[in-house]
């Protein structure tokens, strides 16, 4: 019987393979959760529009954009092949055996026909196999002109079809892991080193040429690979960003996107034992096995009312985020955060991002900005029937002062009025919220 892939509970109803035990708490399900395939959609439920779009950017394949890099790294590449199809023409006549290098390009030209066939009829993807085959053709490439540019002992000023080498790794690096792309550039690399101590004798008058050919060679498929990572990061930074940005809307209190999934598939499982009761699969009195079923599924329905009723929106915003999550911390035992207003809270994710950075924290495992919420009131700040004070104190041990730019300040006012030290190295903001006691959120 075919089942569906997110019904996991369901495993232990009765006439069912037996799987492994219902979880008995949020943290237990949390932590299957995670260690799923669902993993790959970094903590949000595999069906939602984010994850989708976060594994979609994760990809190494063109995508969100980088096939734009790609069709640009094409046009550069196609720019210098003919630009060195023509000097090699243009000295045809100056080479002992021009033959070789005219291979070289016949089949450098061929293999560039190839891929963009494959690109237009199965898309921007590059697969394994395909990388590795394109390789091999380079490689044949580079040793043919190699082989037909040694009688010159010049590598630098008789070197074409194998330059060409070198750019036709910048498309490949929009469609392949950089670790791959890297390890091909380095390789490239080593062997034209190899070839111009080999072939040329090293002087005052070649070692320029020399070292200018192994610049051409191999720092501009080295940029490209860098612009792409660095383009990927940001796709998903903004796509994660994006999601964050969605709980300042969110009610005082409500379950997070995770929450949401496991809610469906613990309905999903209450359908399925209610319905064996109803058509008399299971009749009644219930056996031992769906006992523990309905048990268990009791049990983590009232873990999820009990939990609902103390994570507010700042709690999802922050674990439901890859950035966030890995570099803030968040103490709110009043479940205070719940009352601030959409402006303030849009202020105090502002100002979190523009802190956090890049997510990158010099101890891995602590987080570089801390932040805690009450306790309610202080002096000189009104407390009433209807208003209250929320203080927030943010305290970034991995930020400068200096590095935080107007957009973090800004964003911090917006909180309400703030006072910022530096205490024993690290900043120490604490801001003030006045906020209603009863919010209508």
């Amino acid at each position: 019987m075919t089942r569906a892939p997110e019904d996991t509970i369901s495993r232990g109803l009765p006439g069912e393979s037996s799987g492994q035990q219902p979880p008995r708490t949020r943290r237990e399900a949390r932590e299957r959760y995670r260690t799923s395939e669902r993993r790959q959609a970094r903590g949000l439920p595999s069906t939602s529009t984010g994850a989708r779009s976060l594994r979609q950017a994760a990809k190494p394949g063109a995508s969100l954009g980088a096939g734009y890099l790609g069709l640009g790294a094409a046009v550069l590449t196609a720019i210098e092949a003919v630009s060195g199809i023509v000097y090699f023409l243009v000295r045809w006549s100056e080479f002992s055996d021009p033959w070789l290098p005219a291979a070289a390009w016949a089949l450098y030209l061929v293999a560039a026909v190839g891929v963009g066939l494959s690109v237009l009829t199965y898309g921007e993807r590059l697969t394994g196999l395909a990388f590795v085959l394109i390789c091999v053709v380079l490689a044949c490439v580079v040793t043919l002109d190699f082989i037909g540019i040694w009688p010159e002992h010049d590598i630098a000023h008789t070197a074409s079809a194998s330059i060409a080498a070198g750019f036709a790794l910048l498309p490949i690096a929009t469609l392949r892991p950089a670790r791959e792309v890297a390890a091909a550039i380095a390789v490239l690399g080593l062997a034209f080193i190899g070839m111009s101590v080999a072939s040329t004798p090293i002087t005052n008058d070649t070692l320029p040429g020399i070292v200018s050919l192994l610049a051409l060679v191999v720092v501009p498929p080295s940029i490209a690979l860098y612009v792409v990572q660095r383009f990927r990061q940001l796709v998903q930074r903004e796509l994660d960003r994006v999601l964050v940005q969605s709980n300042v809307q969110a009610p005082q209190f409500a379950v997070g996107m995770l929450a949401s999934d496991e809610l469906a598939r613990l309905d999903l499982a209450a359908e399925k034992l209610l319905d064996a009761v109803a058509n008399g699969t299971d009749p009644l009195p219930l056996s031992d096995a769906s006992s523990s079923v309905a048990a268990s599924l009791a049990t983590e329905l009232r873990l999820h009312l009990i939990e609902g009723r103390r994570e507010t929106w700042l709690y999802h915003a922050i674990t439901e985020s890859d950035h966030l999550g890995r570099s803030v911390s968040v103490a709110d035992p009043g479940a205070l955060a719940g009352h601030l207003t959409p402006a303030q809270r849009d202020g105090l994710l502002q100002a979190l991002w523009q802190m956090v950075g890049d997510g990158r924290t010099a101890t891995p495992g602590l987080p570089v900005v801390s932040v805690t919420l009450g306790p309610v009131g202080s002096d000189g700040h009104p407390v009433t029937d209807e208003r209250m004070d929320v203080p927030v104190v943010i305290e970034s041990r991995g930020v400068q002062r200096r590095r935080l730019g107007p957009t973090a300040w800004s964003a911090l006012q917006r909180i309400g009025p703030y006072t910022e030290t530096v205490r024993d190295g690290a900043l120490h903001i604490v801001a003030h919220c006045v906020v209603d006691r009863h919010p209508s959120m």
